[in-house]
């Protein structure tokens, strides 16, 4: 983080306005993300949970999200103020301070770990407290503006979720959670990297070494194919060595062959292709991988419910 950037100066605002700012310092989209997935976690975990339990551990889980959110927006408000995609993030844009979105980032972690301990168990909270410390150390701090593989490594902190979701439910890690978590690990590049072939403006405004920053638009291509690829074969392995359900299996390959076709176009396109249609193919790839993913987790949540795993 630097000092170089010149914020908007903060703008008088109401109690209303106020929460709302602090909202999206919470990153609400990506802790959709997280509750879902960690919910599917506690769900098919082979462990009843009372309903009050099970609510409060999702909503402490989405709060330490929410924290490694608002933390990022801390220490990256120099690139947010950069790039089009992100100026107008809080910070950036004068409604909060870099200081007060830092203290709220800390107080949040240290608050949802506490709590999750309190509530559901030391390993689920030792899982959060990782995340945590893996997204915003390891991936914002370290990752993110030394190396292209940045978004391939710093995937693990977004594929935690599922996995301290069975620990709140179980206290244990299993082969199950850990397929949950390279799951979303291995979706990760394919899906920021179809976002990079359309950003890479932003991307290299910024000065982030995105993919498409350092190799260029072919190499990313060919990355996402082969992740595609890698990634159908992880999907579909644990239901057919019988960890997940035959709803999940049916799901995973129909999804799969999709994705790859879909990976398969996106490495056949050029340049001159892509800036033809506006990076058409490429834009309805990475919403695809939004589906692909949600449709993945509802799976198991429907092969617990009908009792198939």
């Amino acid at each position: 983080m630097t000092d170089a950037i010149s914020y908007k100066p903060s703008l008088p605002r109401g109690p209303r306005l106020a929460i709302q700012t602090y909202v999206v310092l919470l990153k609400p989209r990506v802790m959709s993300l997280v509750v879902f997935t960690a919910a599917v976690g506690l769900l098919v975990a082979p462990t009843s949970v009372d309903p009050l339990s099970a609510l409060l551990s999702i909503l402490l889980i989405a709060l330490g999200g929410g924290a490694s959110g608002a933390l990022n927006m801390w220490w990256d408000a120099d690139i947010d103020a950069i790039m089009s995609r992100t100026q107008n993030r809080p910070i950036p844009a004068g409604q909060v301070s870099a200081r007060a979105a830092l203290i709220f980032g800390l107080i949040l972690s240290v608050f949802s770990v506490v709590a999750l301990g309190i509530v559901a168990n030391p390993v689920a909270a030792a899982l959060l407290a990782f995340t945590i410390f893996f997204y915003v150390v390891i991936y914002t701090i370290w990752l993110k503006r030394r190396t292209p593989q940045n978004i391939v490594i710093g995937g693990a902190a977004g594929a935690l979720p599922p996995m301290i979701g069975w620990a709140a439910a179980t206290g244990t890690i299993s082969a199950a959670s850990l397929f949950m978590f390279l799951l979303i690990f291995m979706w990760t590049p394919p899906h920021f990297w179809s976002l990079a072939l359309f950003m890479k403006e932003d991307y290299s405004r910024a000065g982030v070494p995105m993919l498409t920053v350092t190799h260029g638009h072919p190499a990313t291509r060919k990355h996402i194919l082969v992740y595609a690829v890698l990634l159908a074969i992880l999907a579909i392995l644990p239901a057919a060595i019988g960890l997940f359900g035959p709803v999940y299996l049916v799901t995973a390959i129909l999804l799969n062959a999709r994705f790859i076709w879909g990976a398969w176009r996106i490495y056949h396109r050029s340049d001159a292709q892509s800036a033809r249609d506006g990076f058409a193919v490429e834009k309805s790839y990475f919403r695809q991988s939004l589906v692909y993913l949600f449709l993945h987790f509802a799976a198991l949540v429907a092969d617990a419910a009908l009792g198939l795993t």
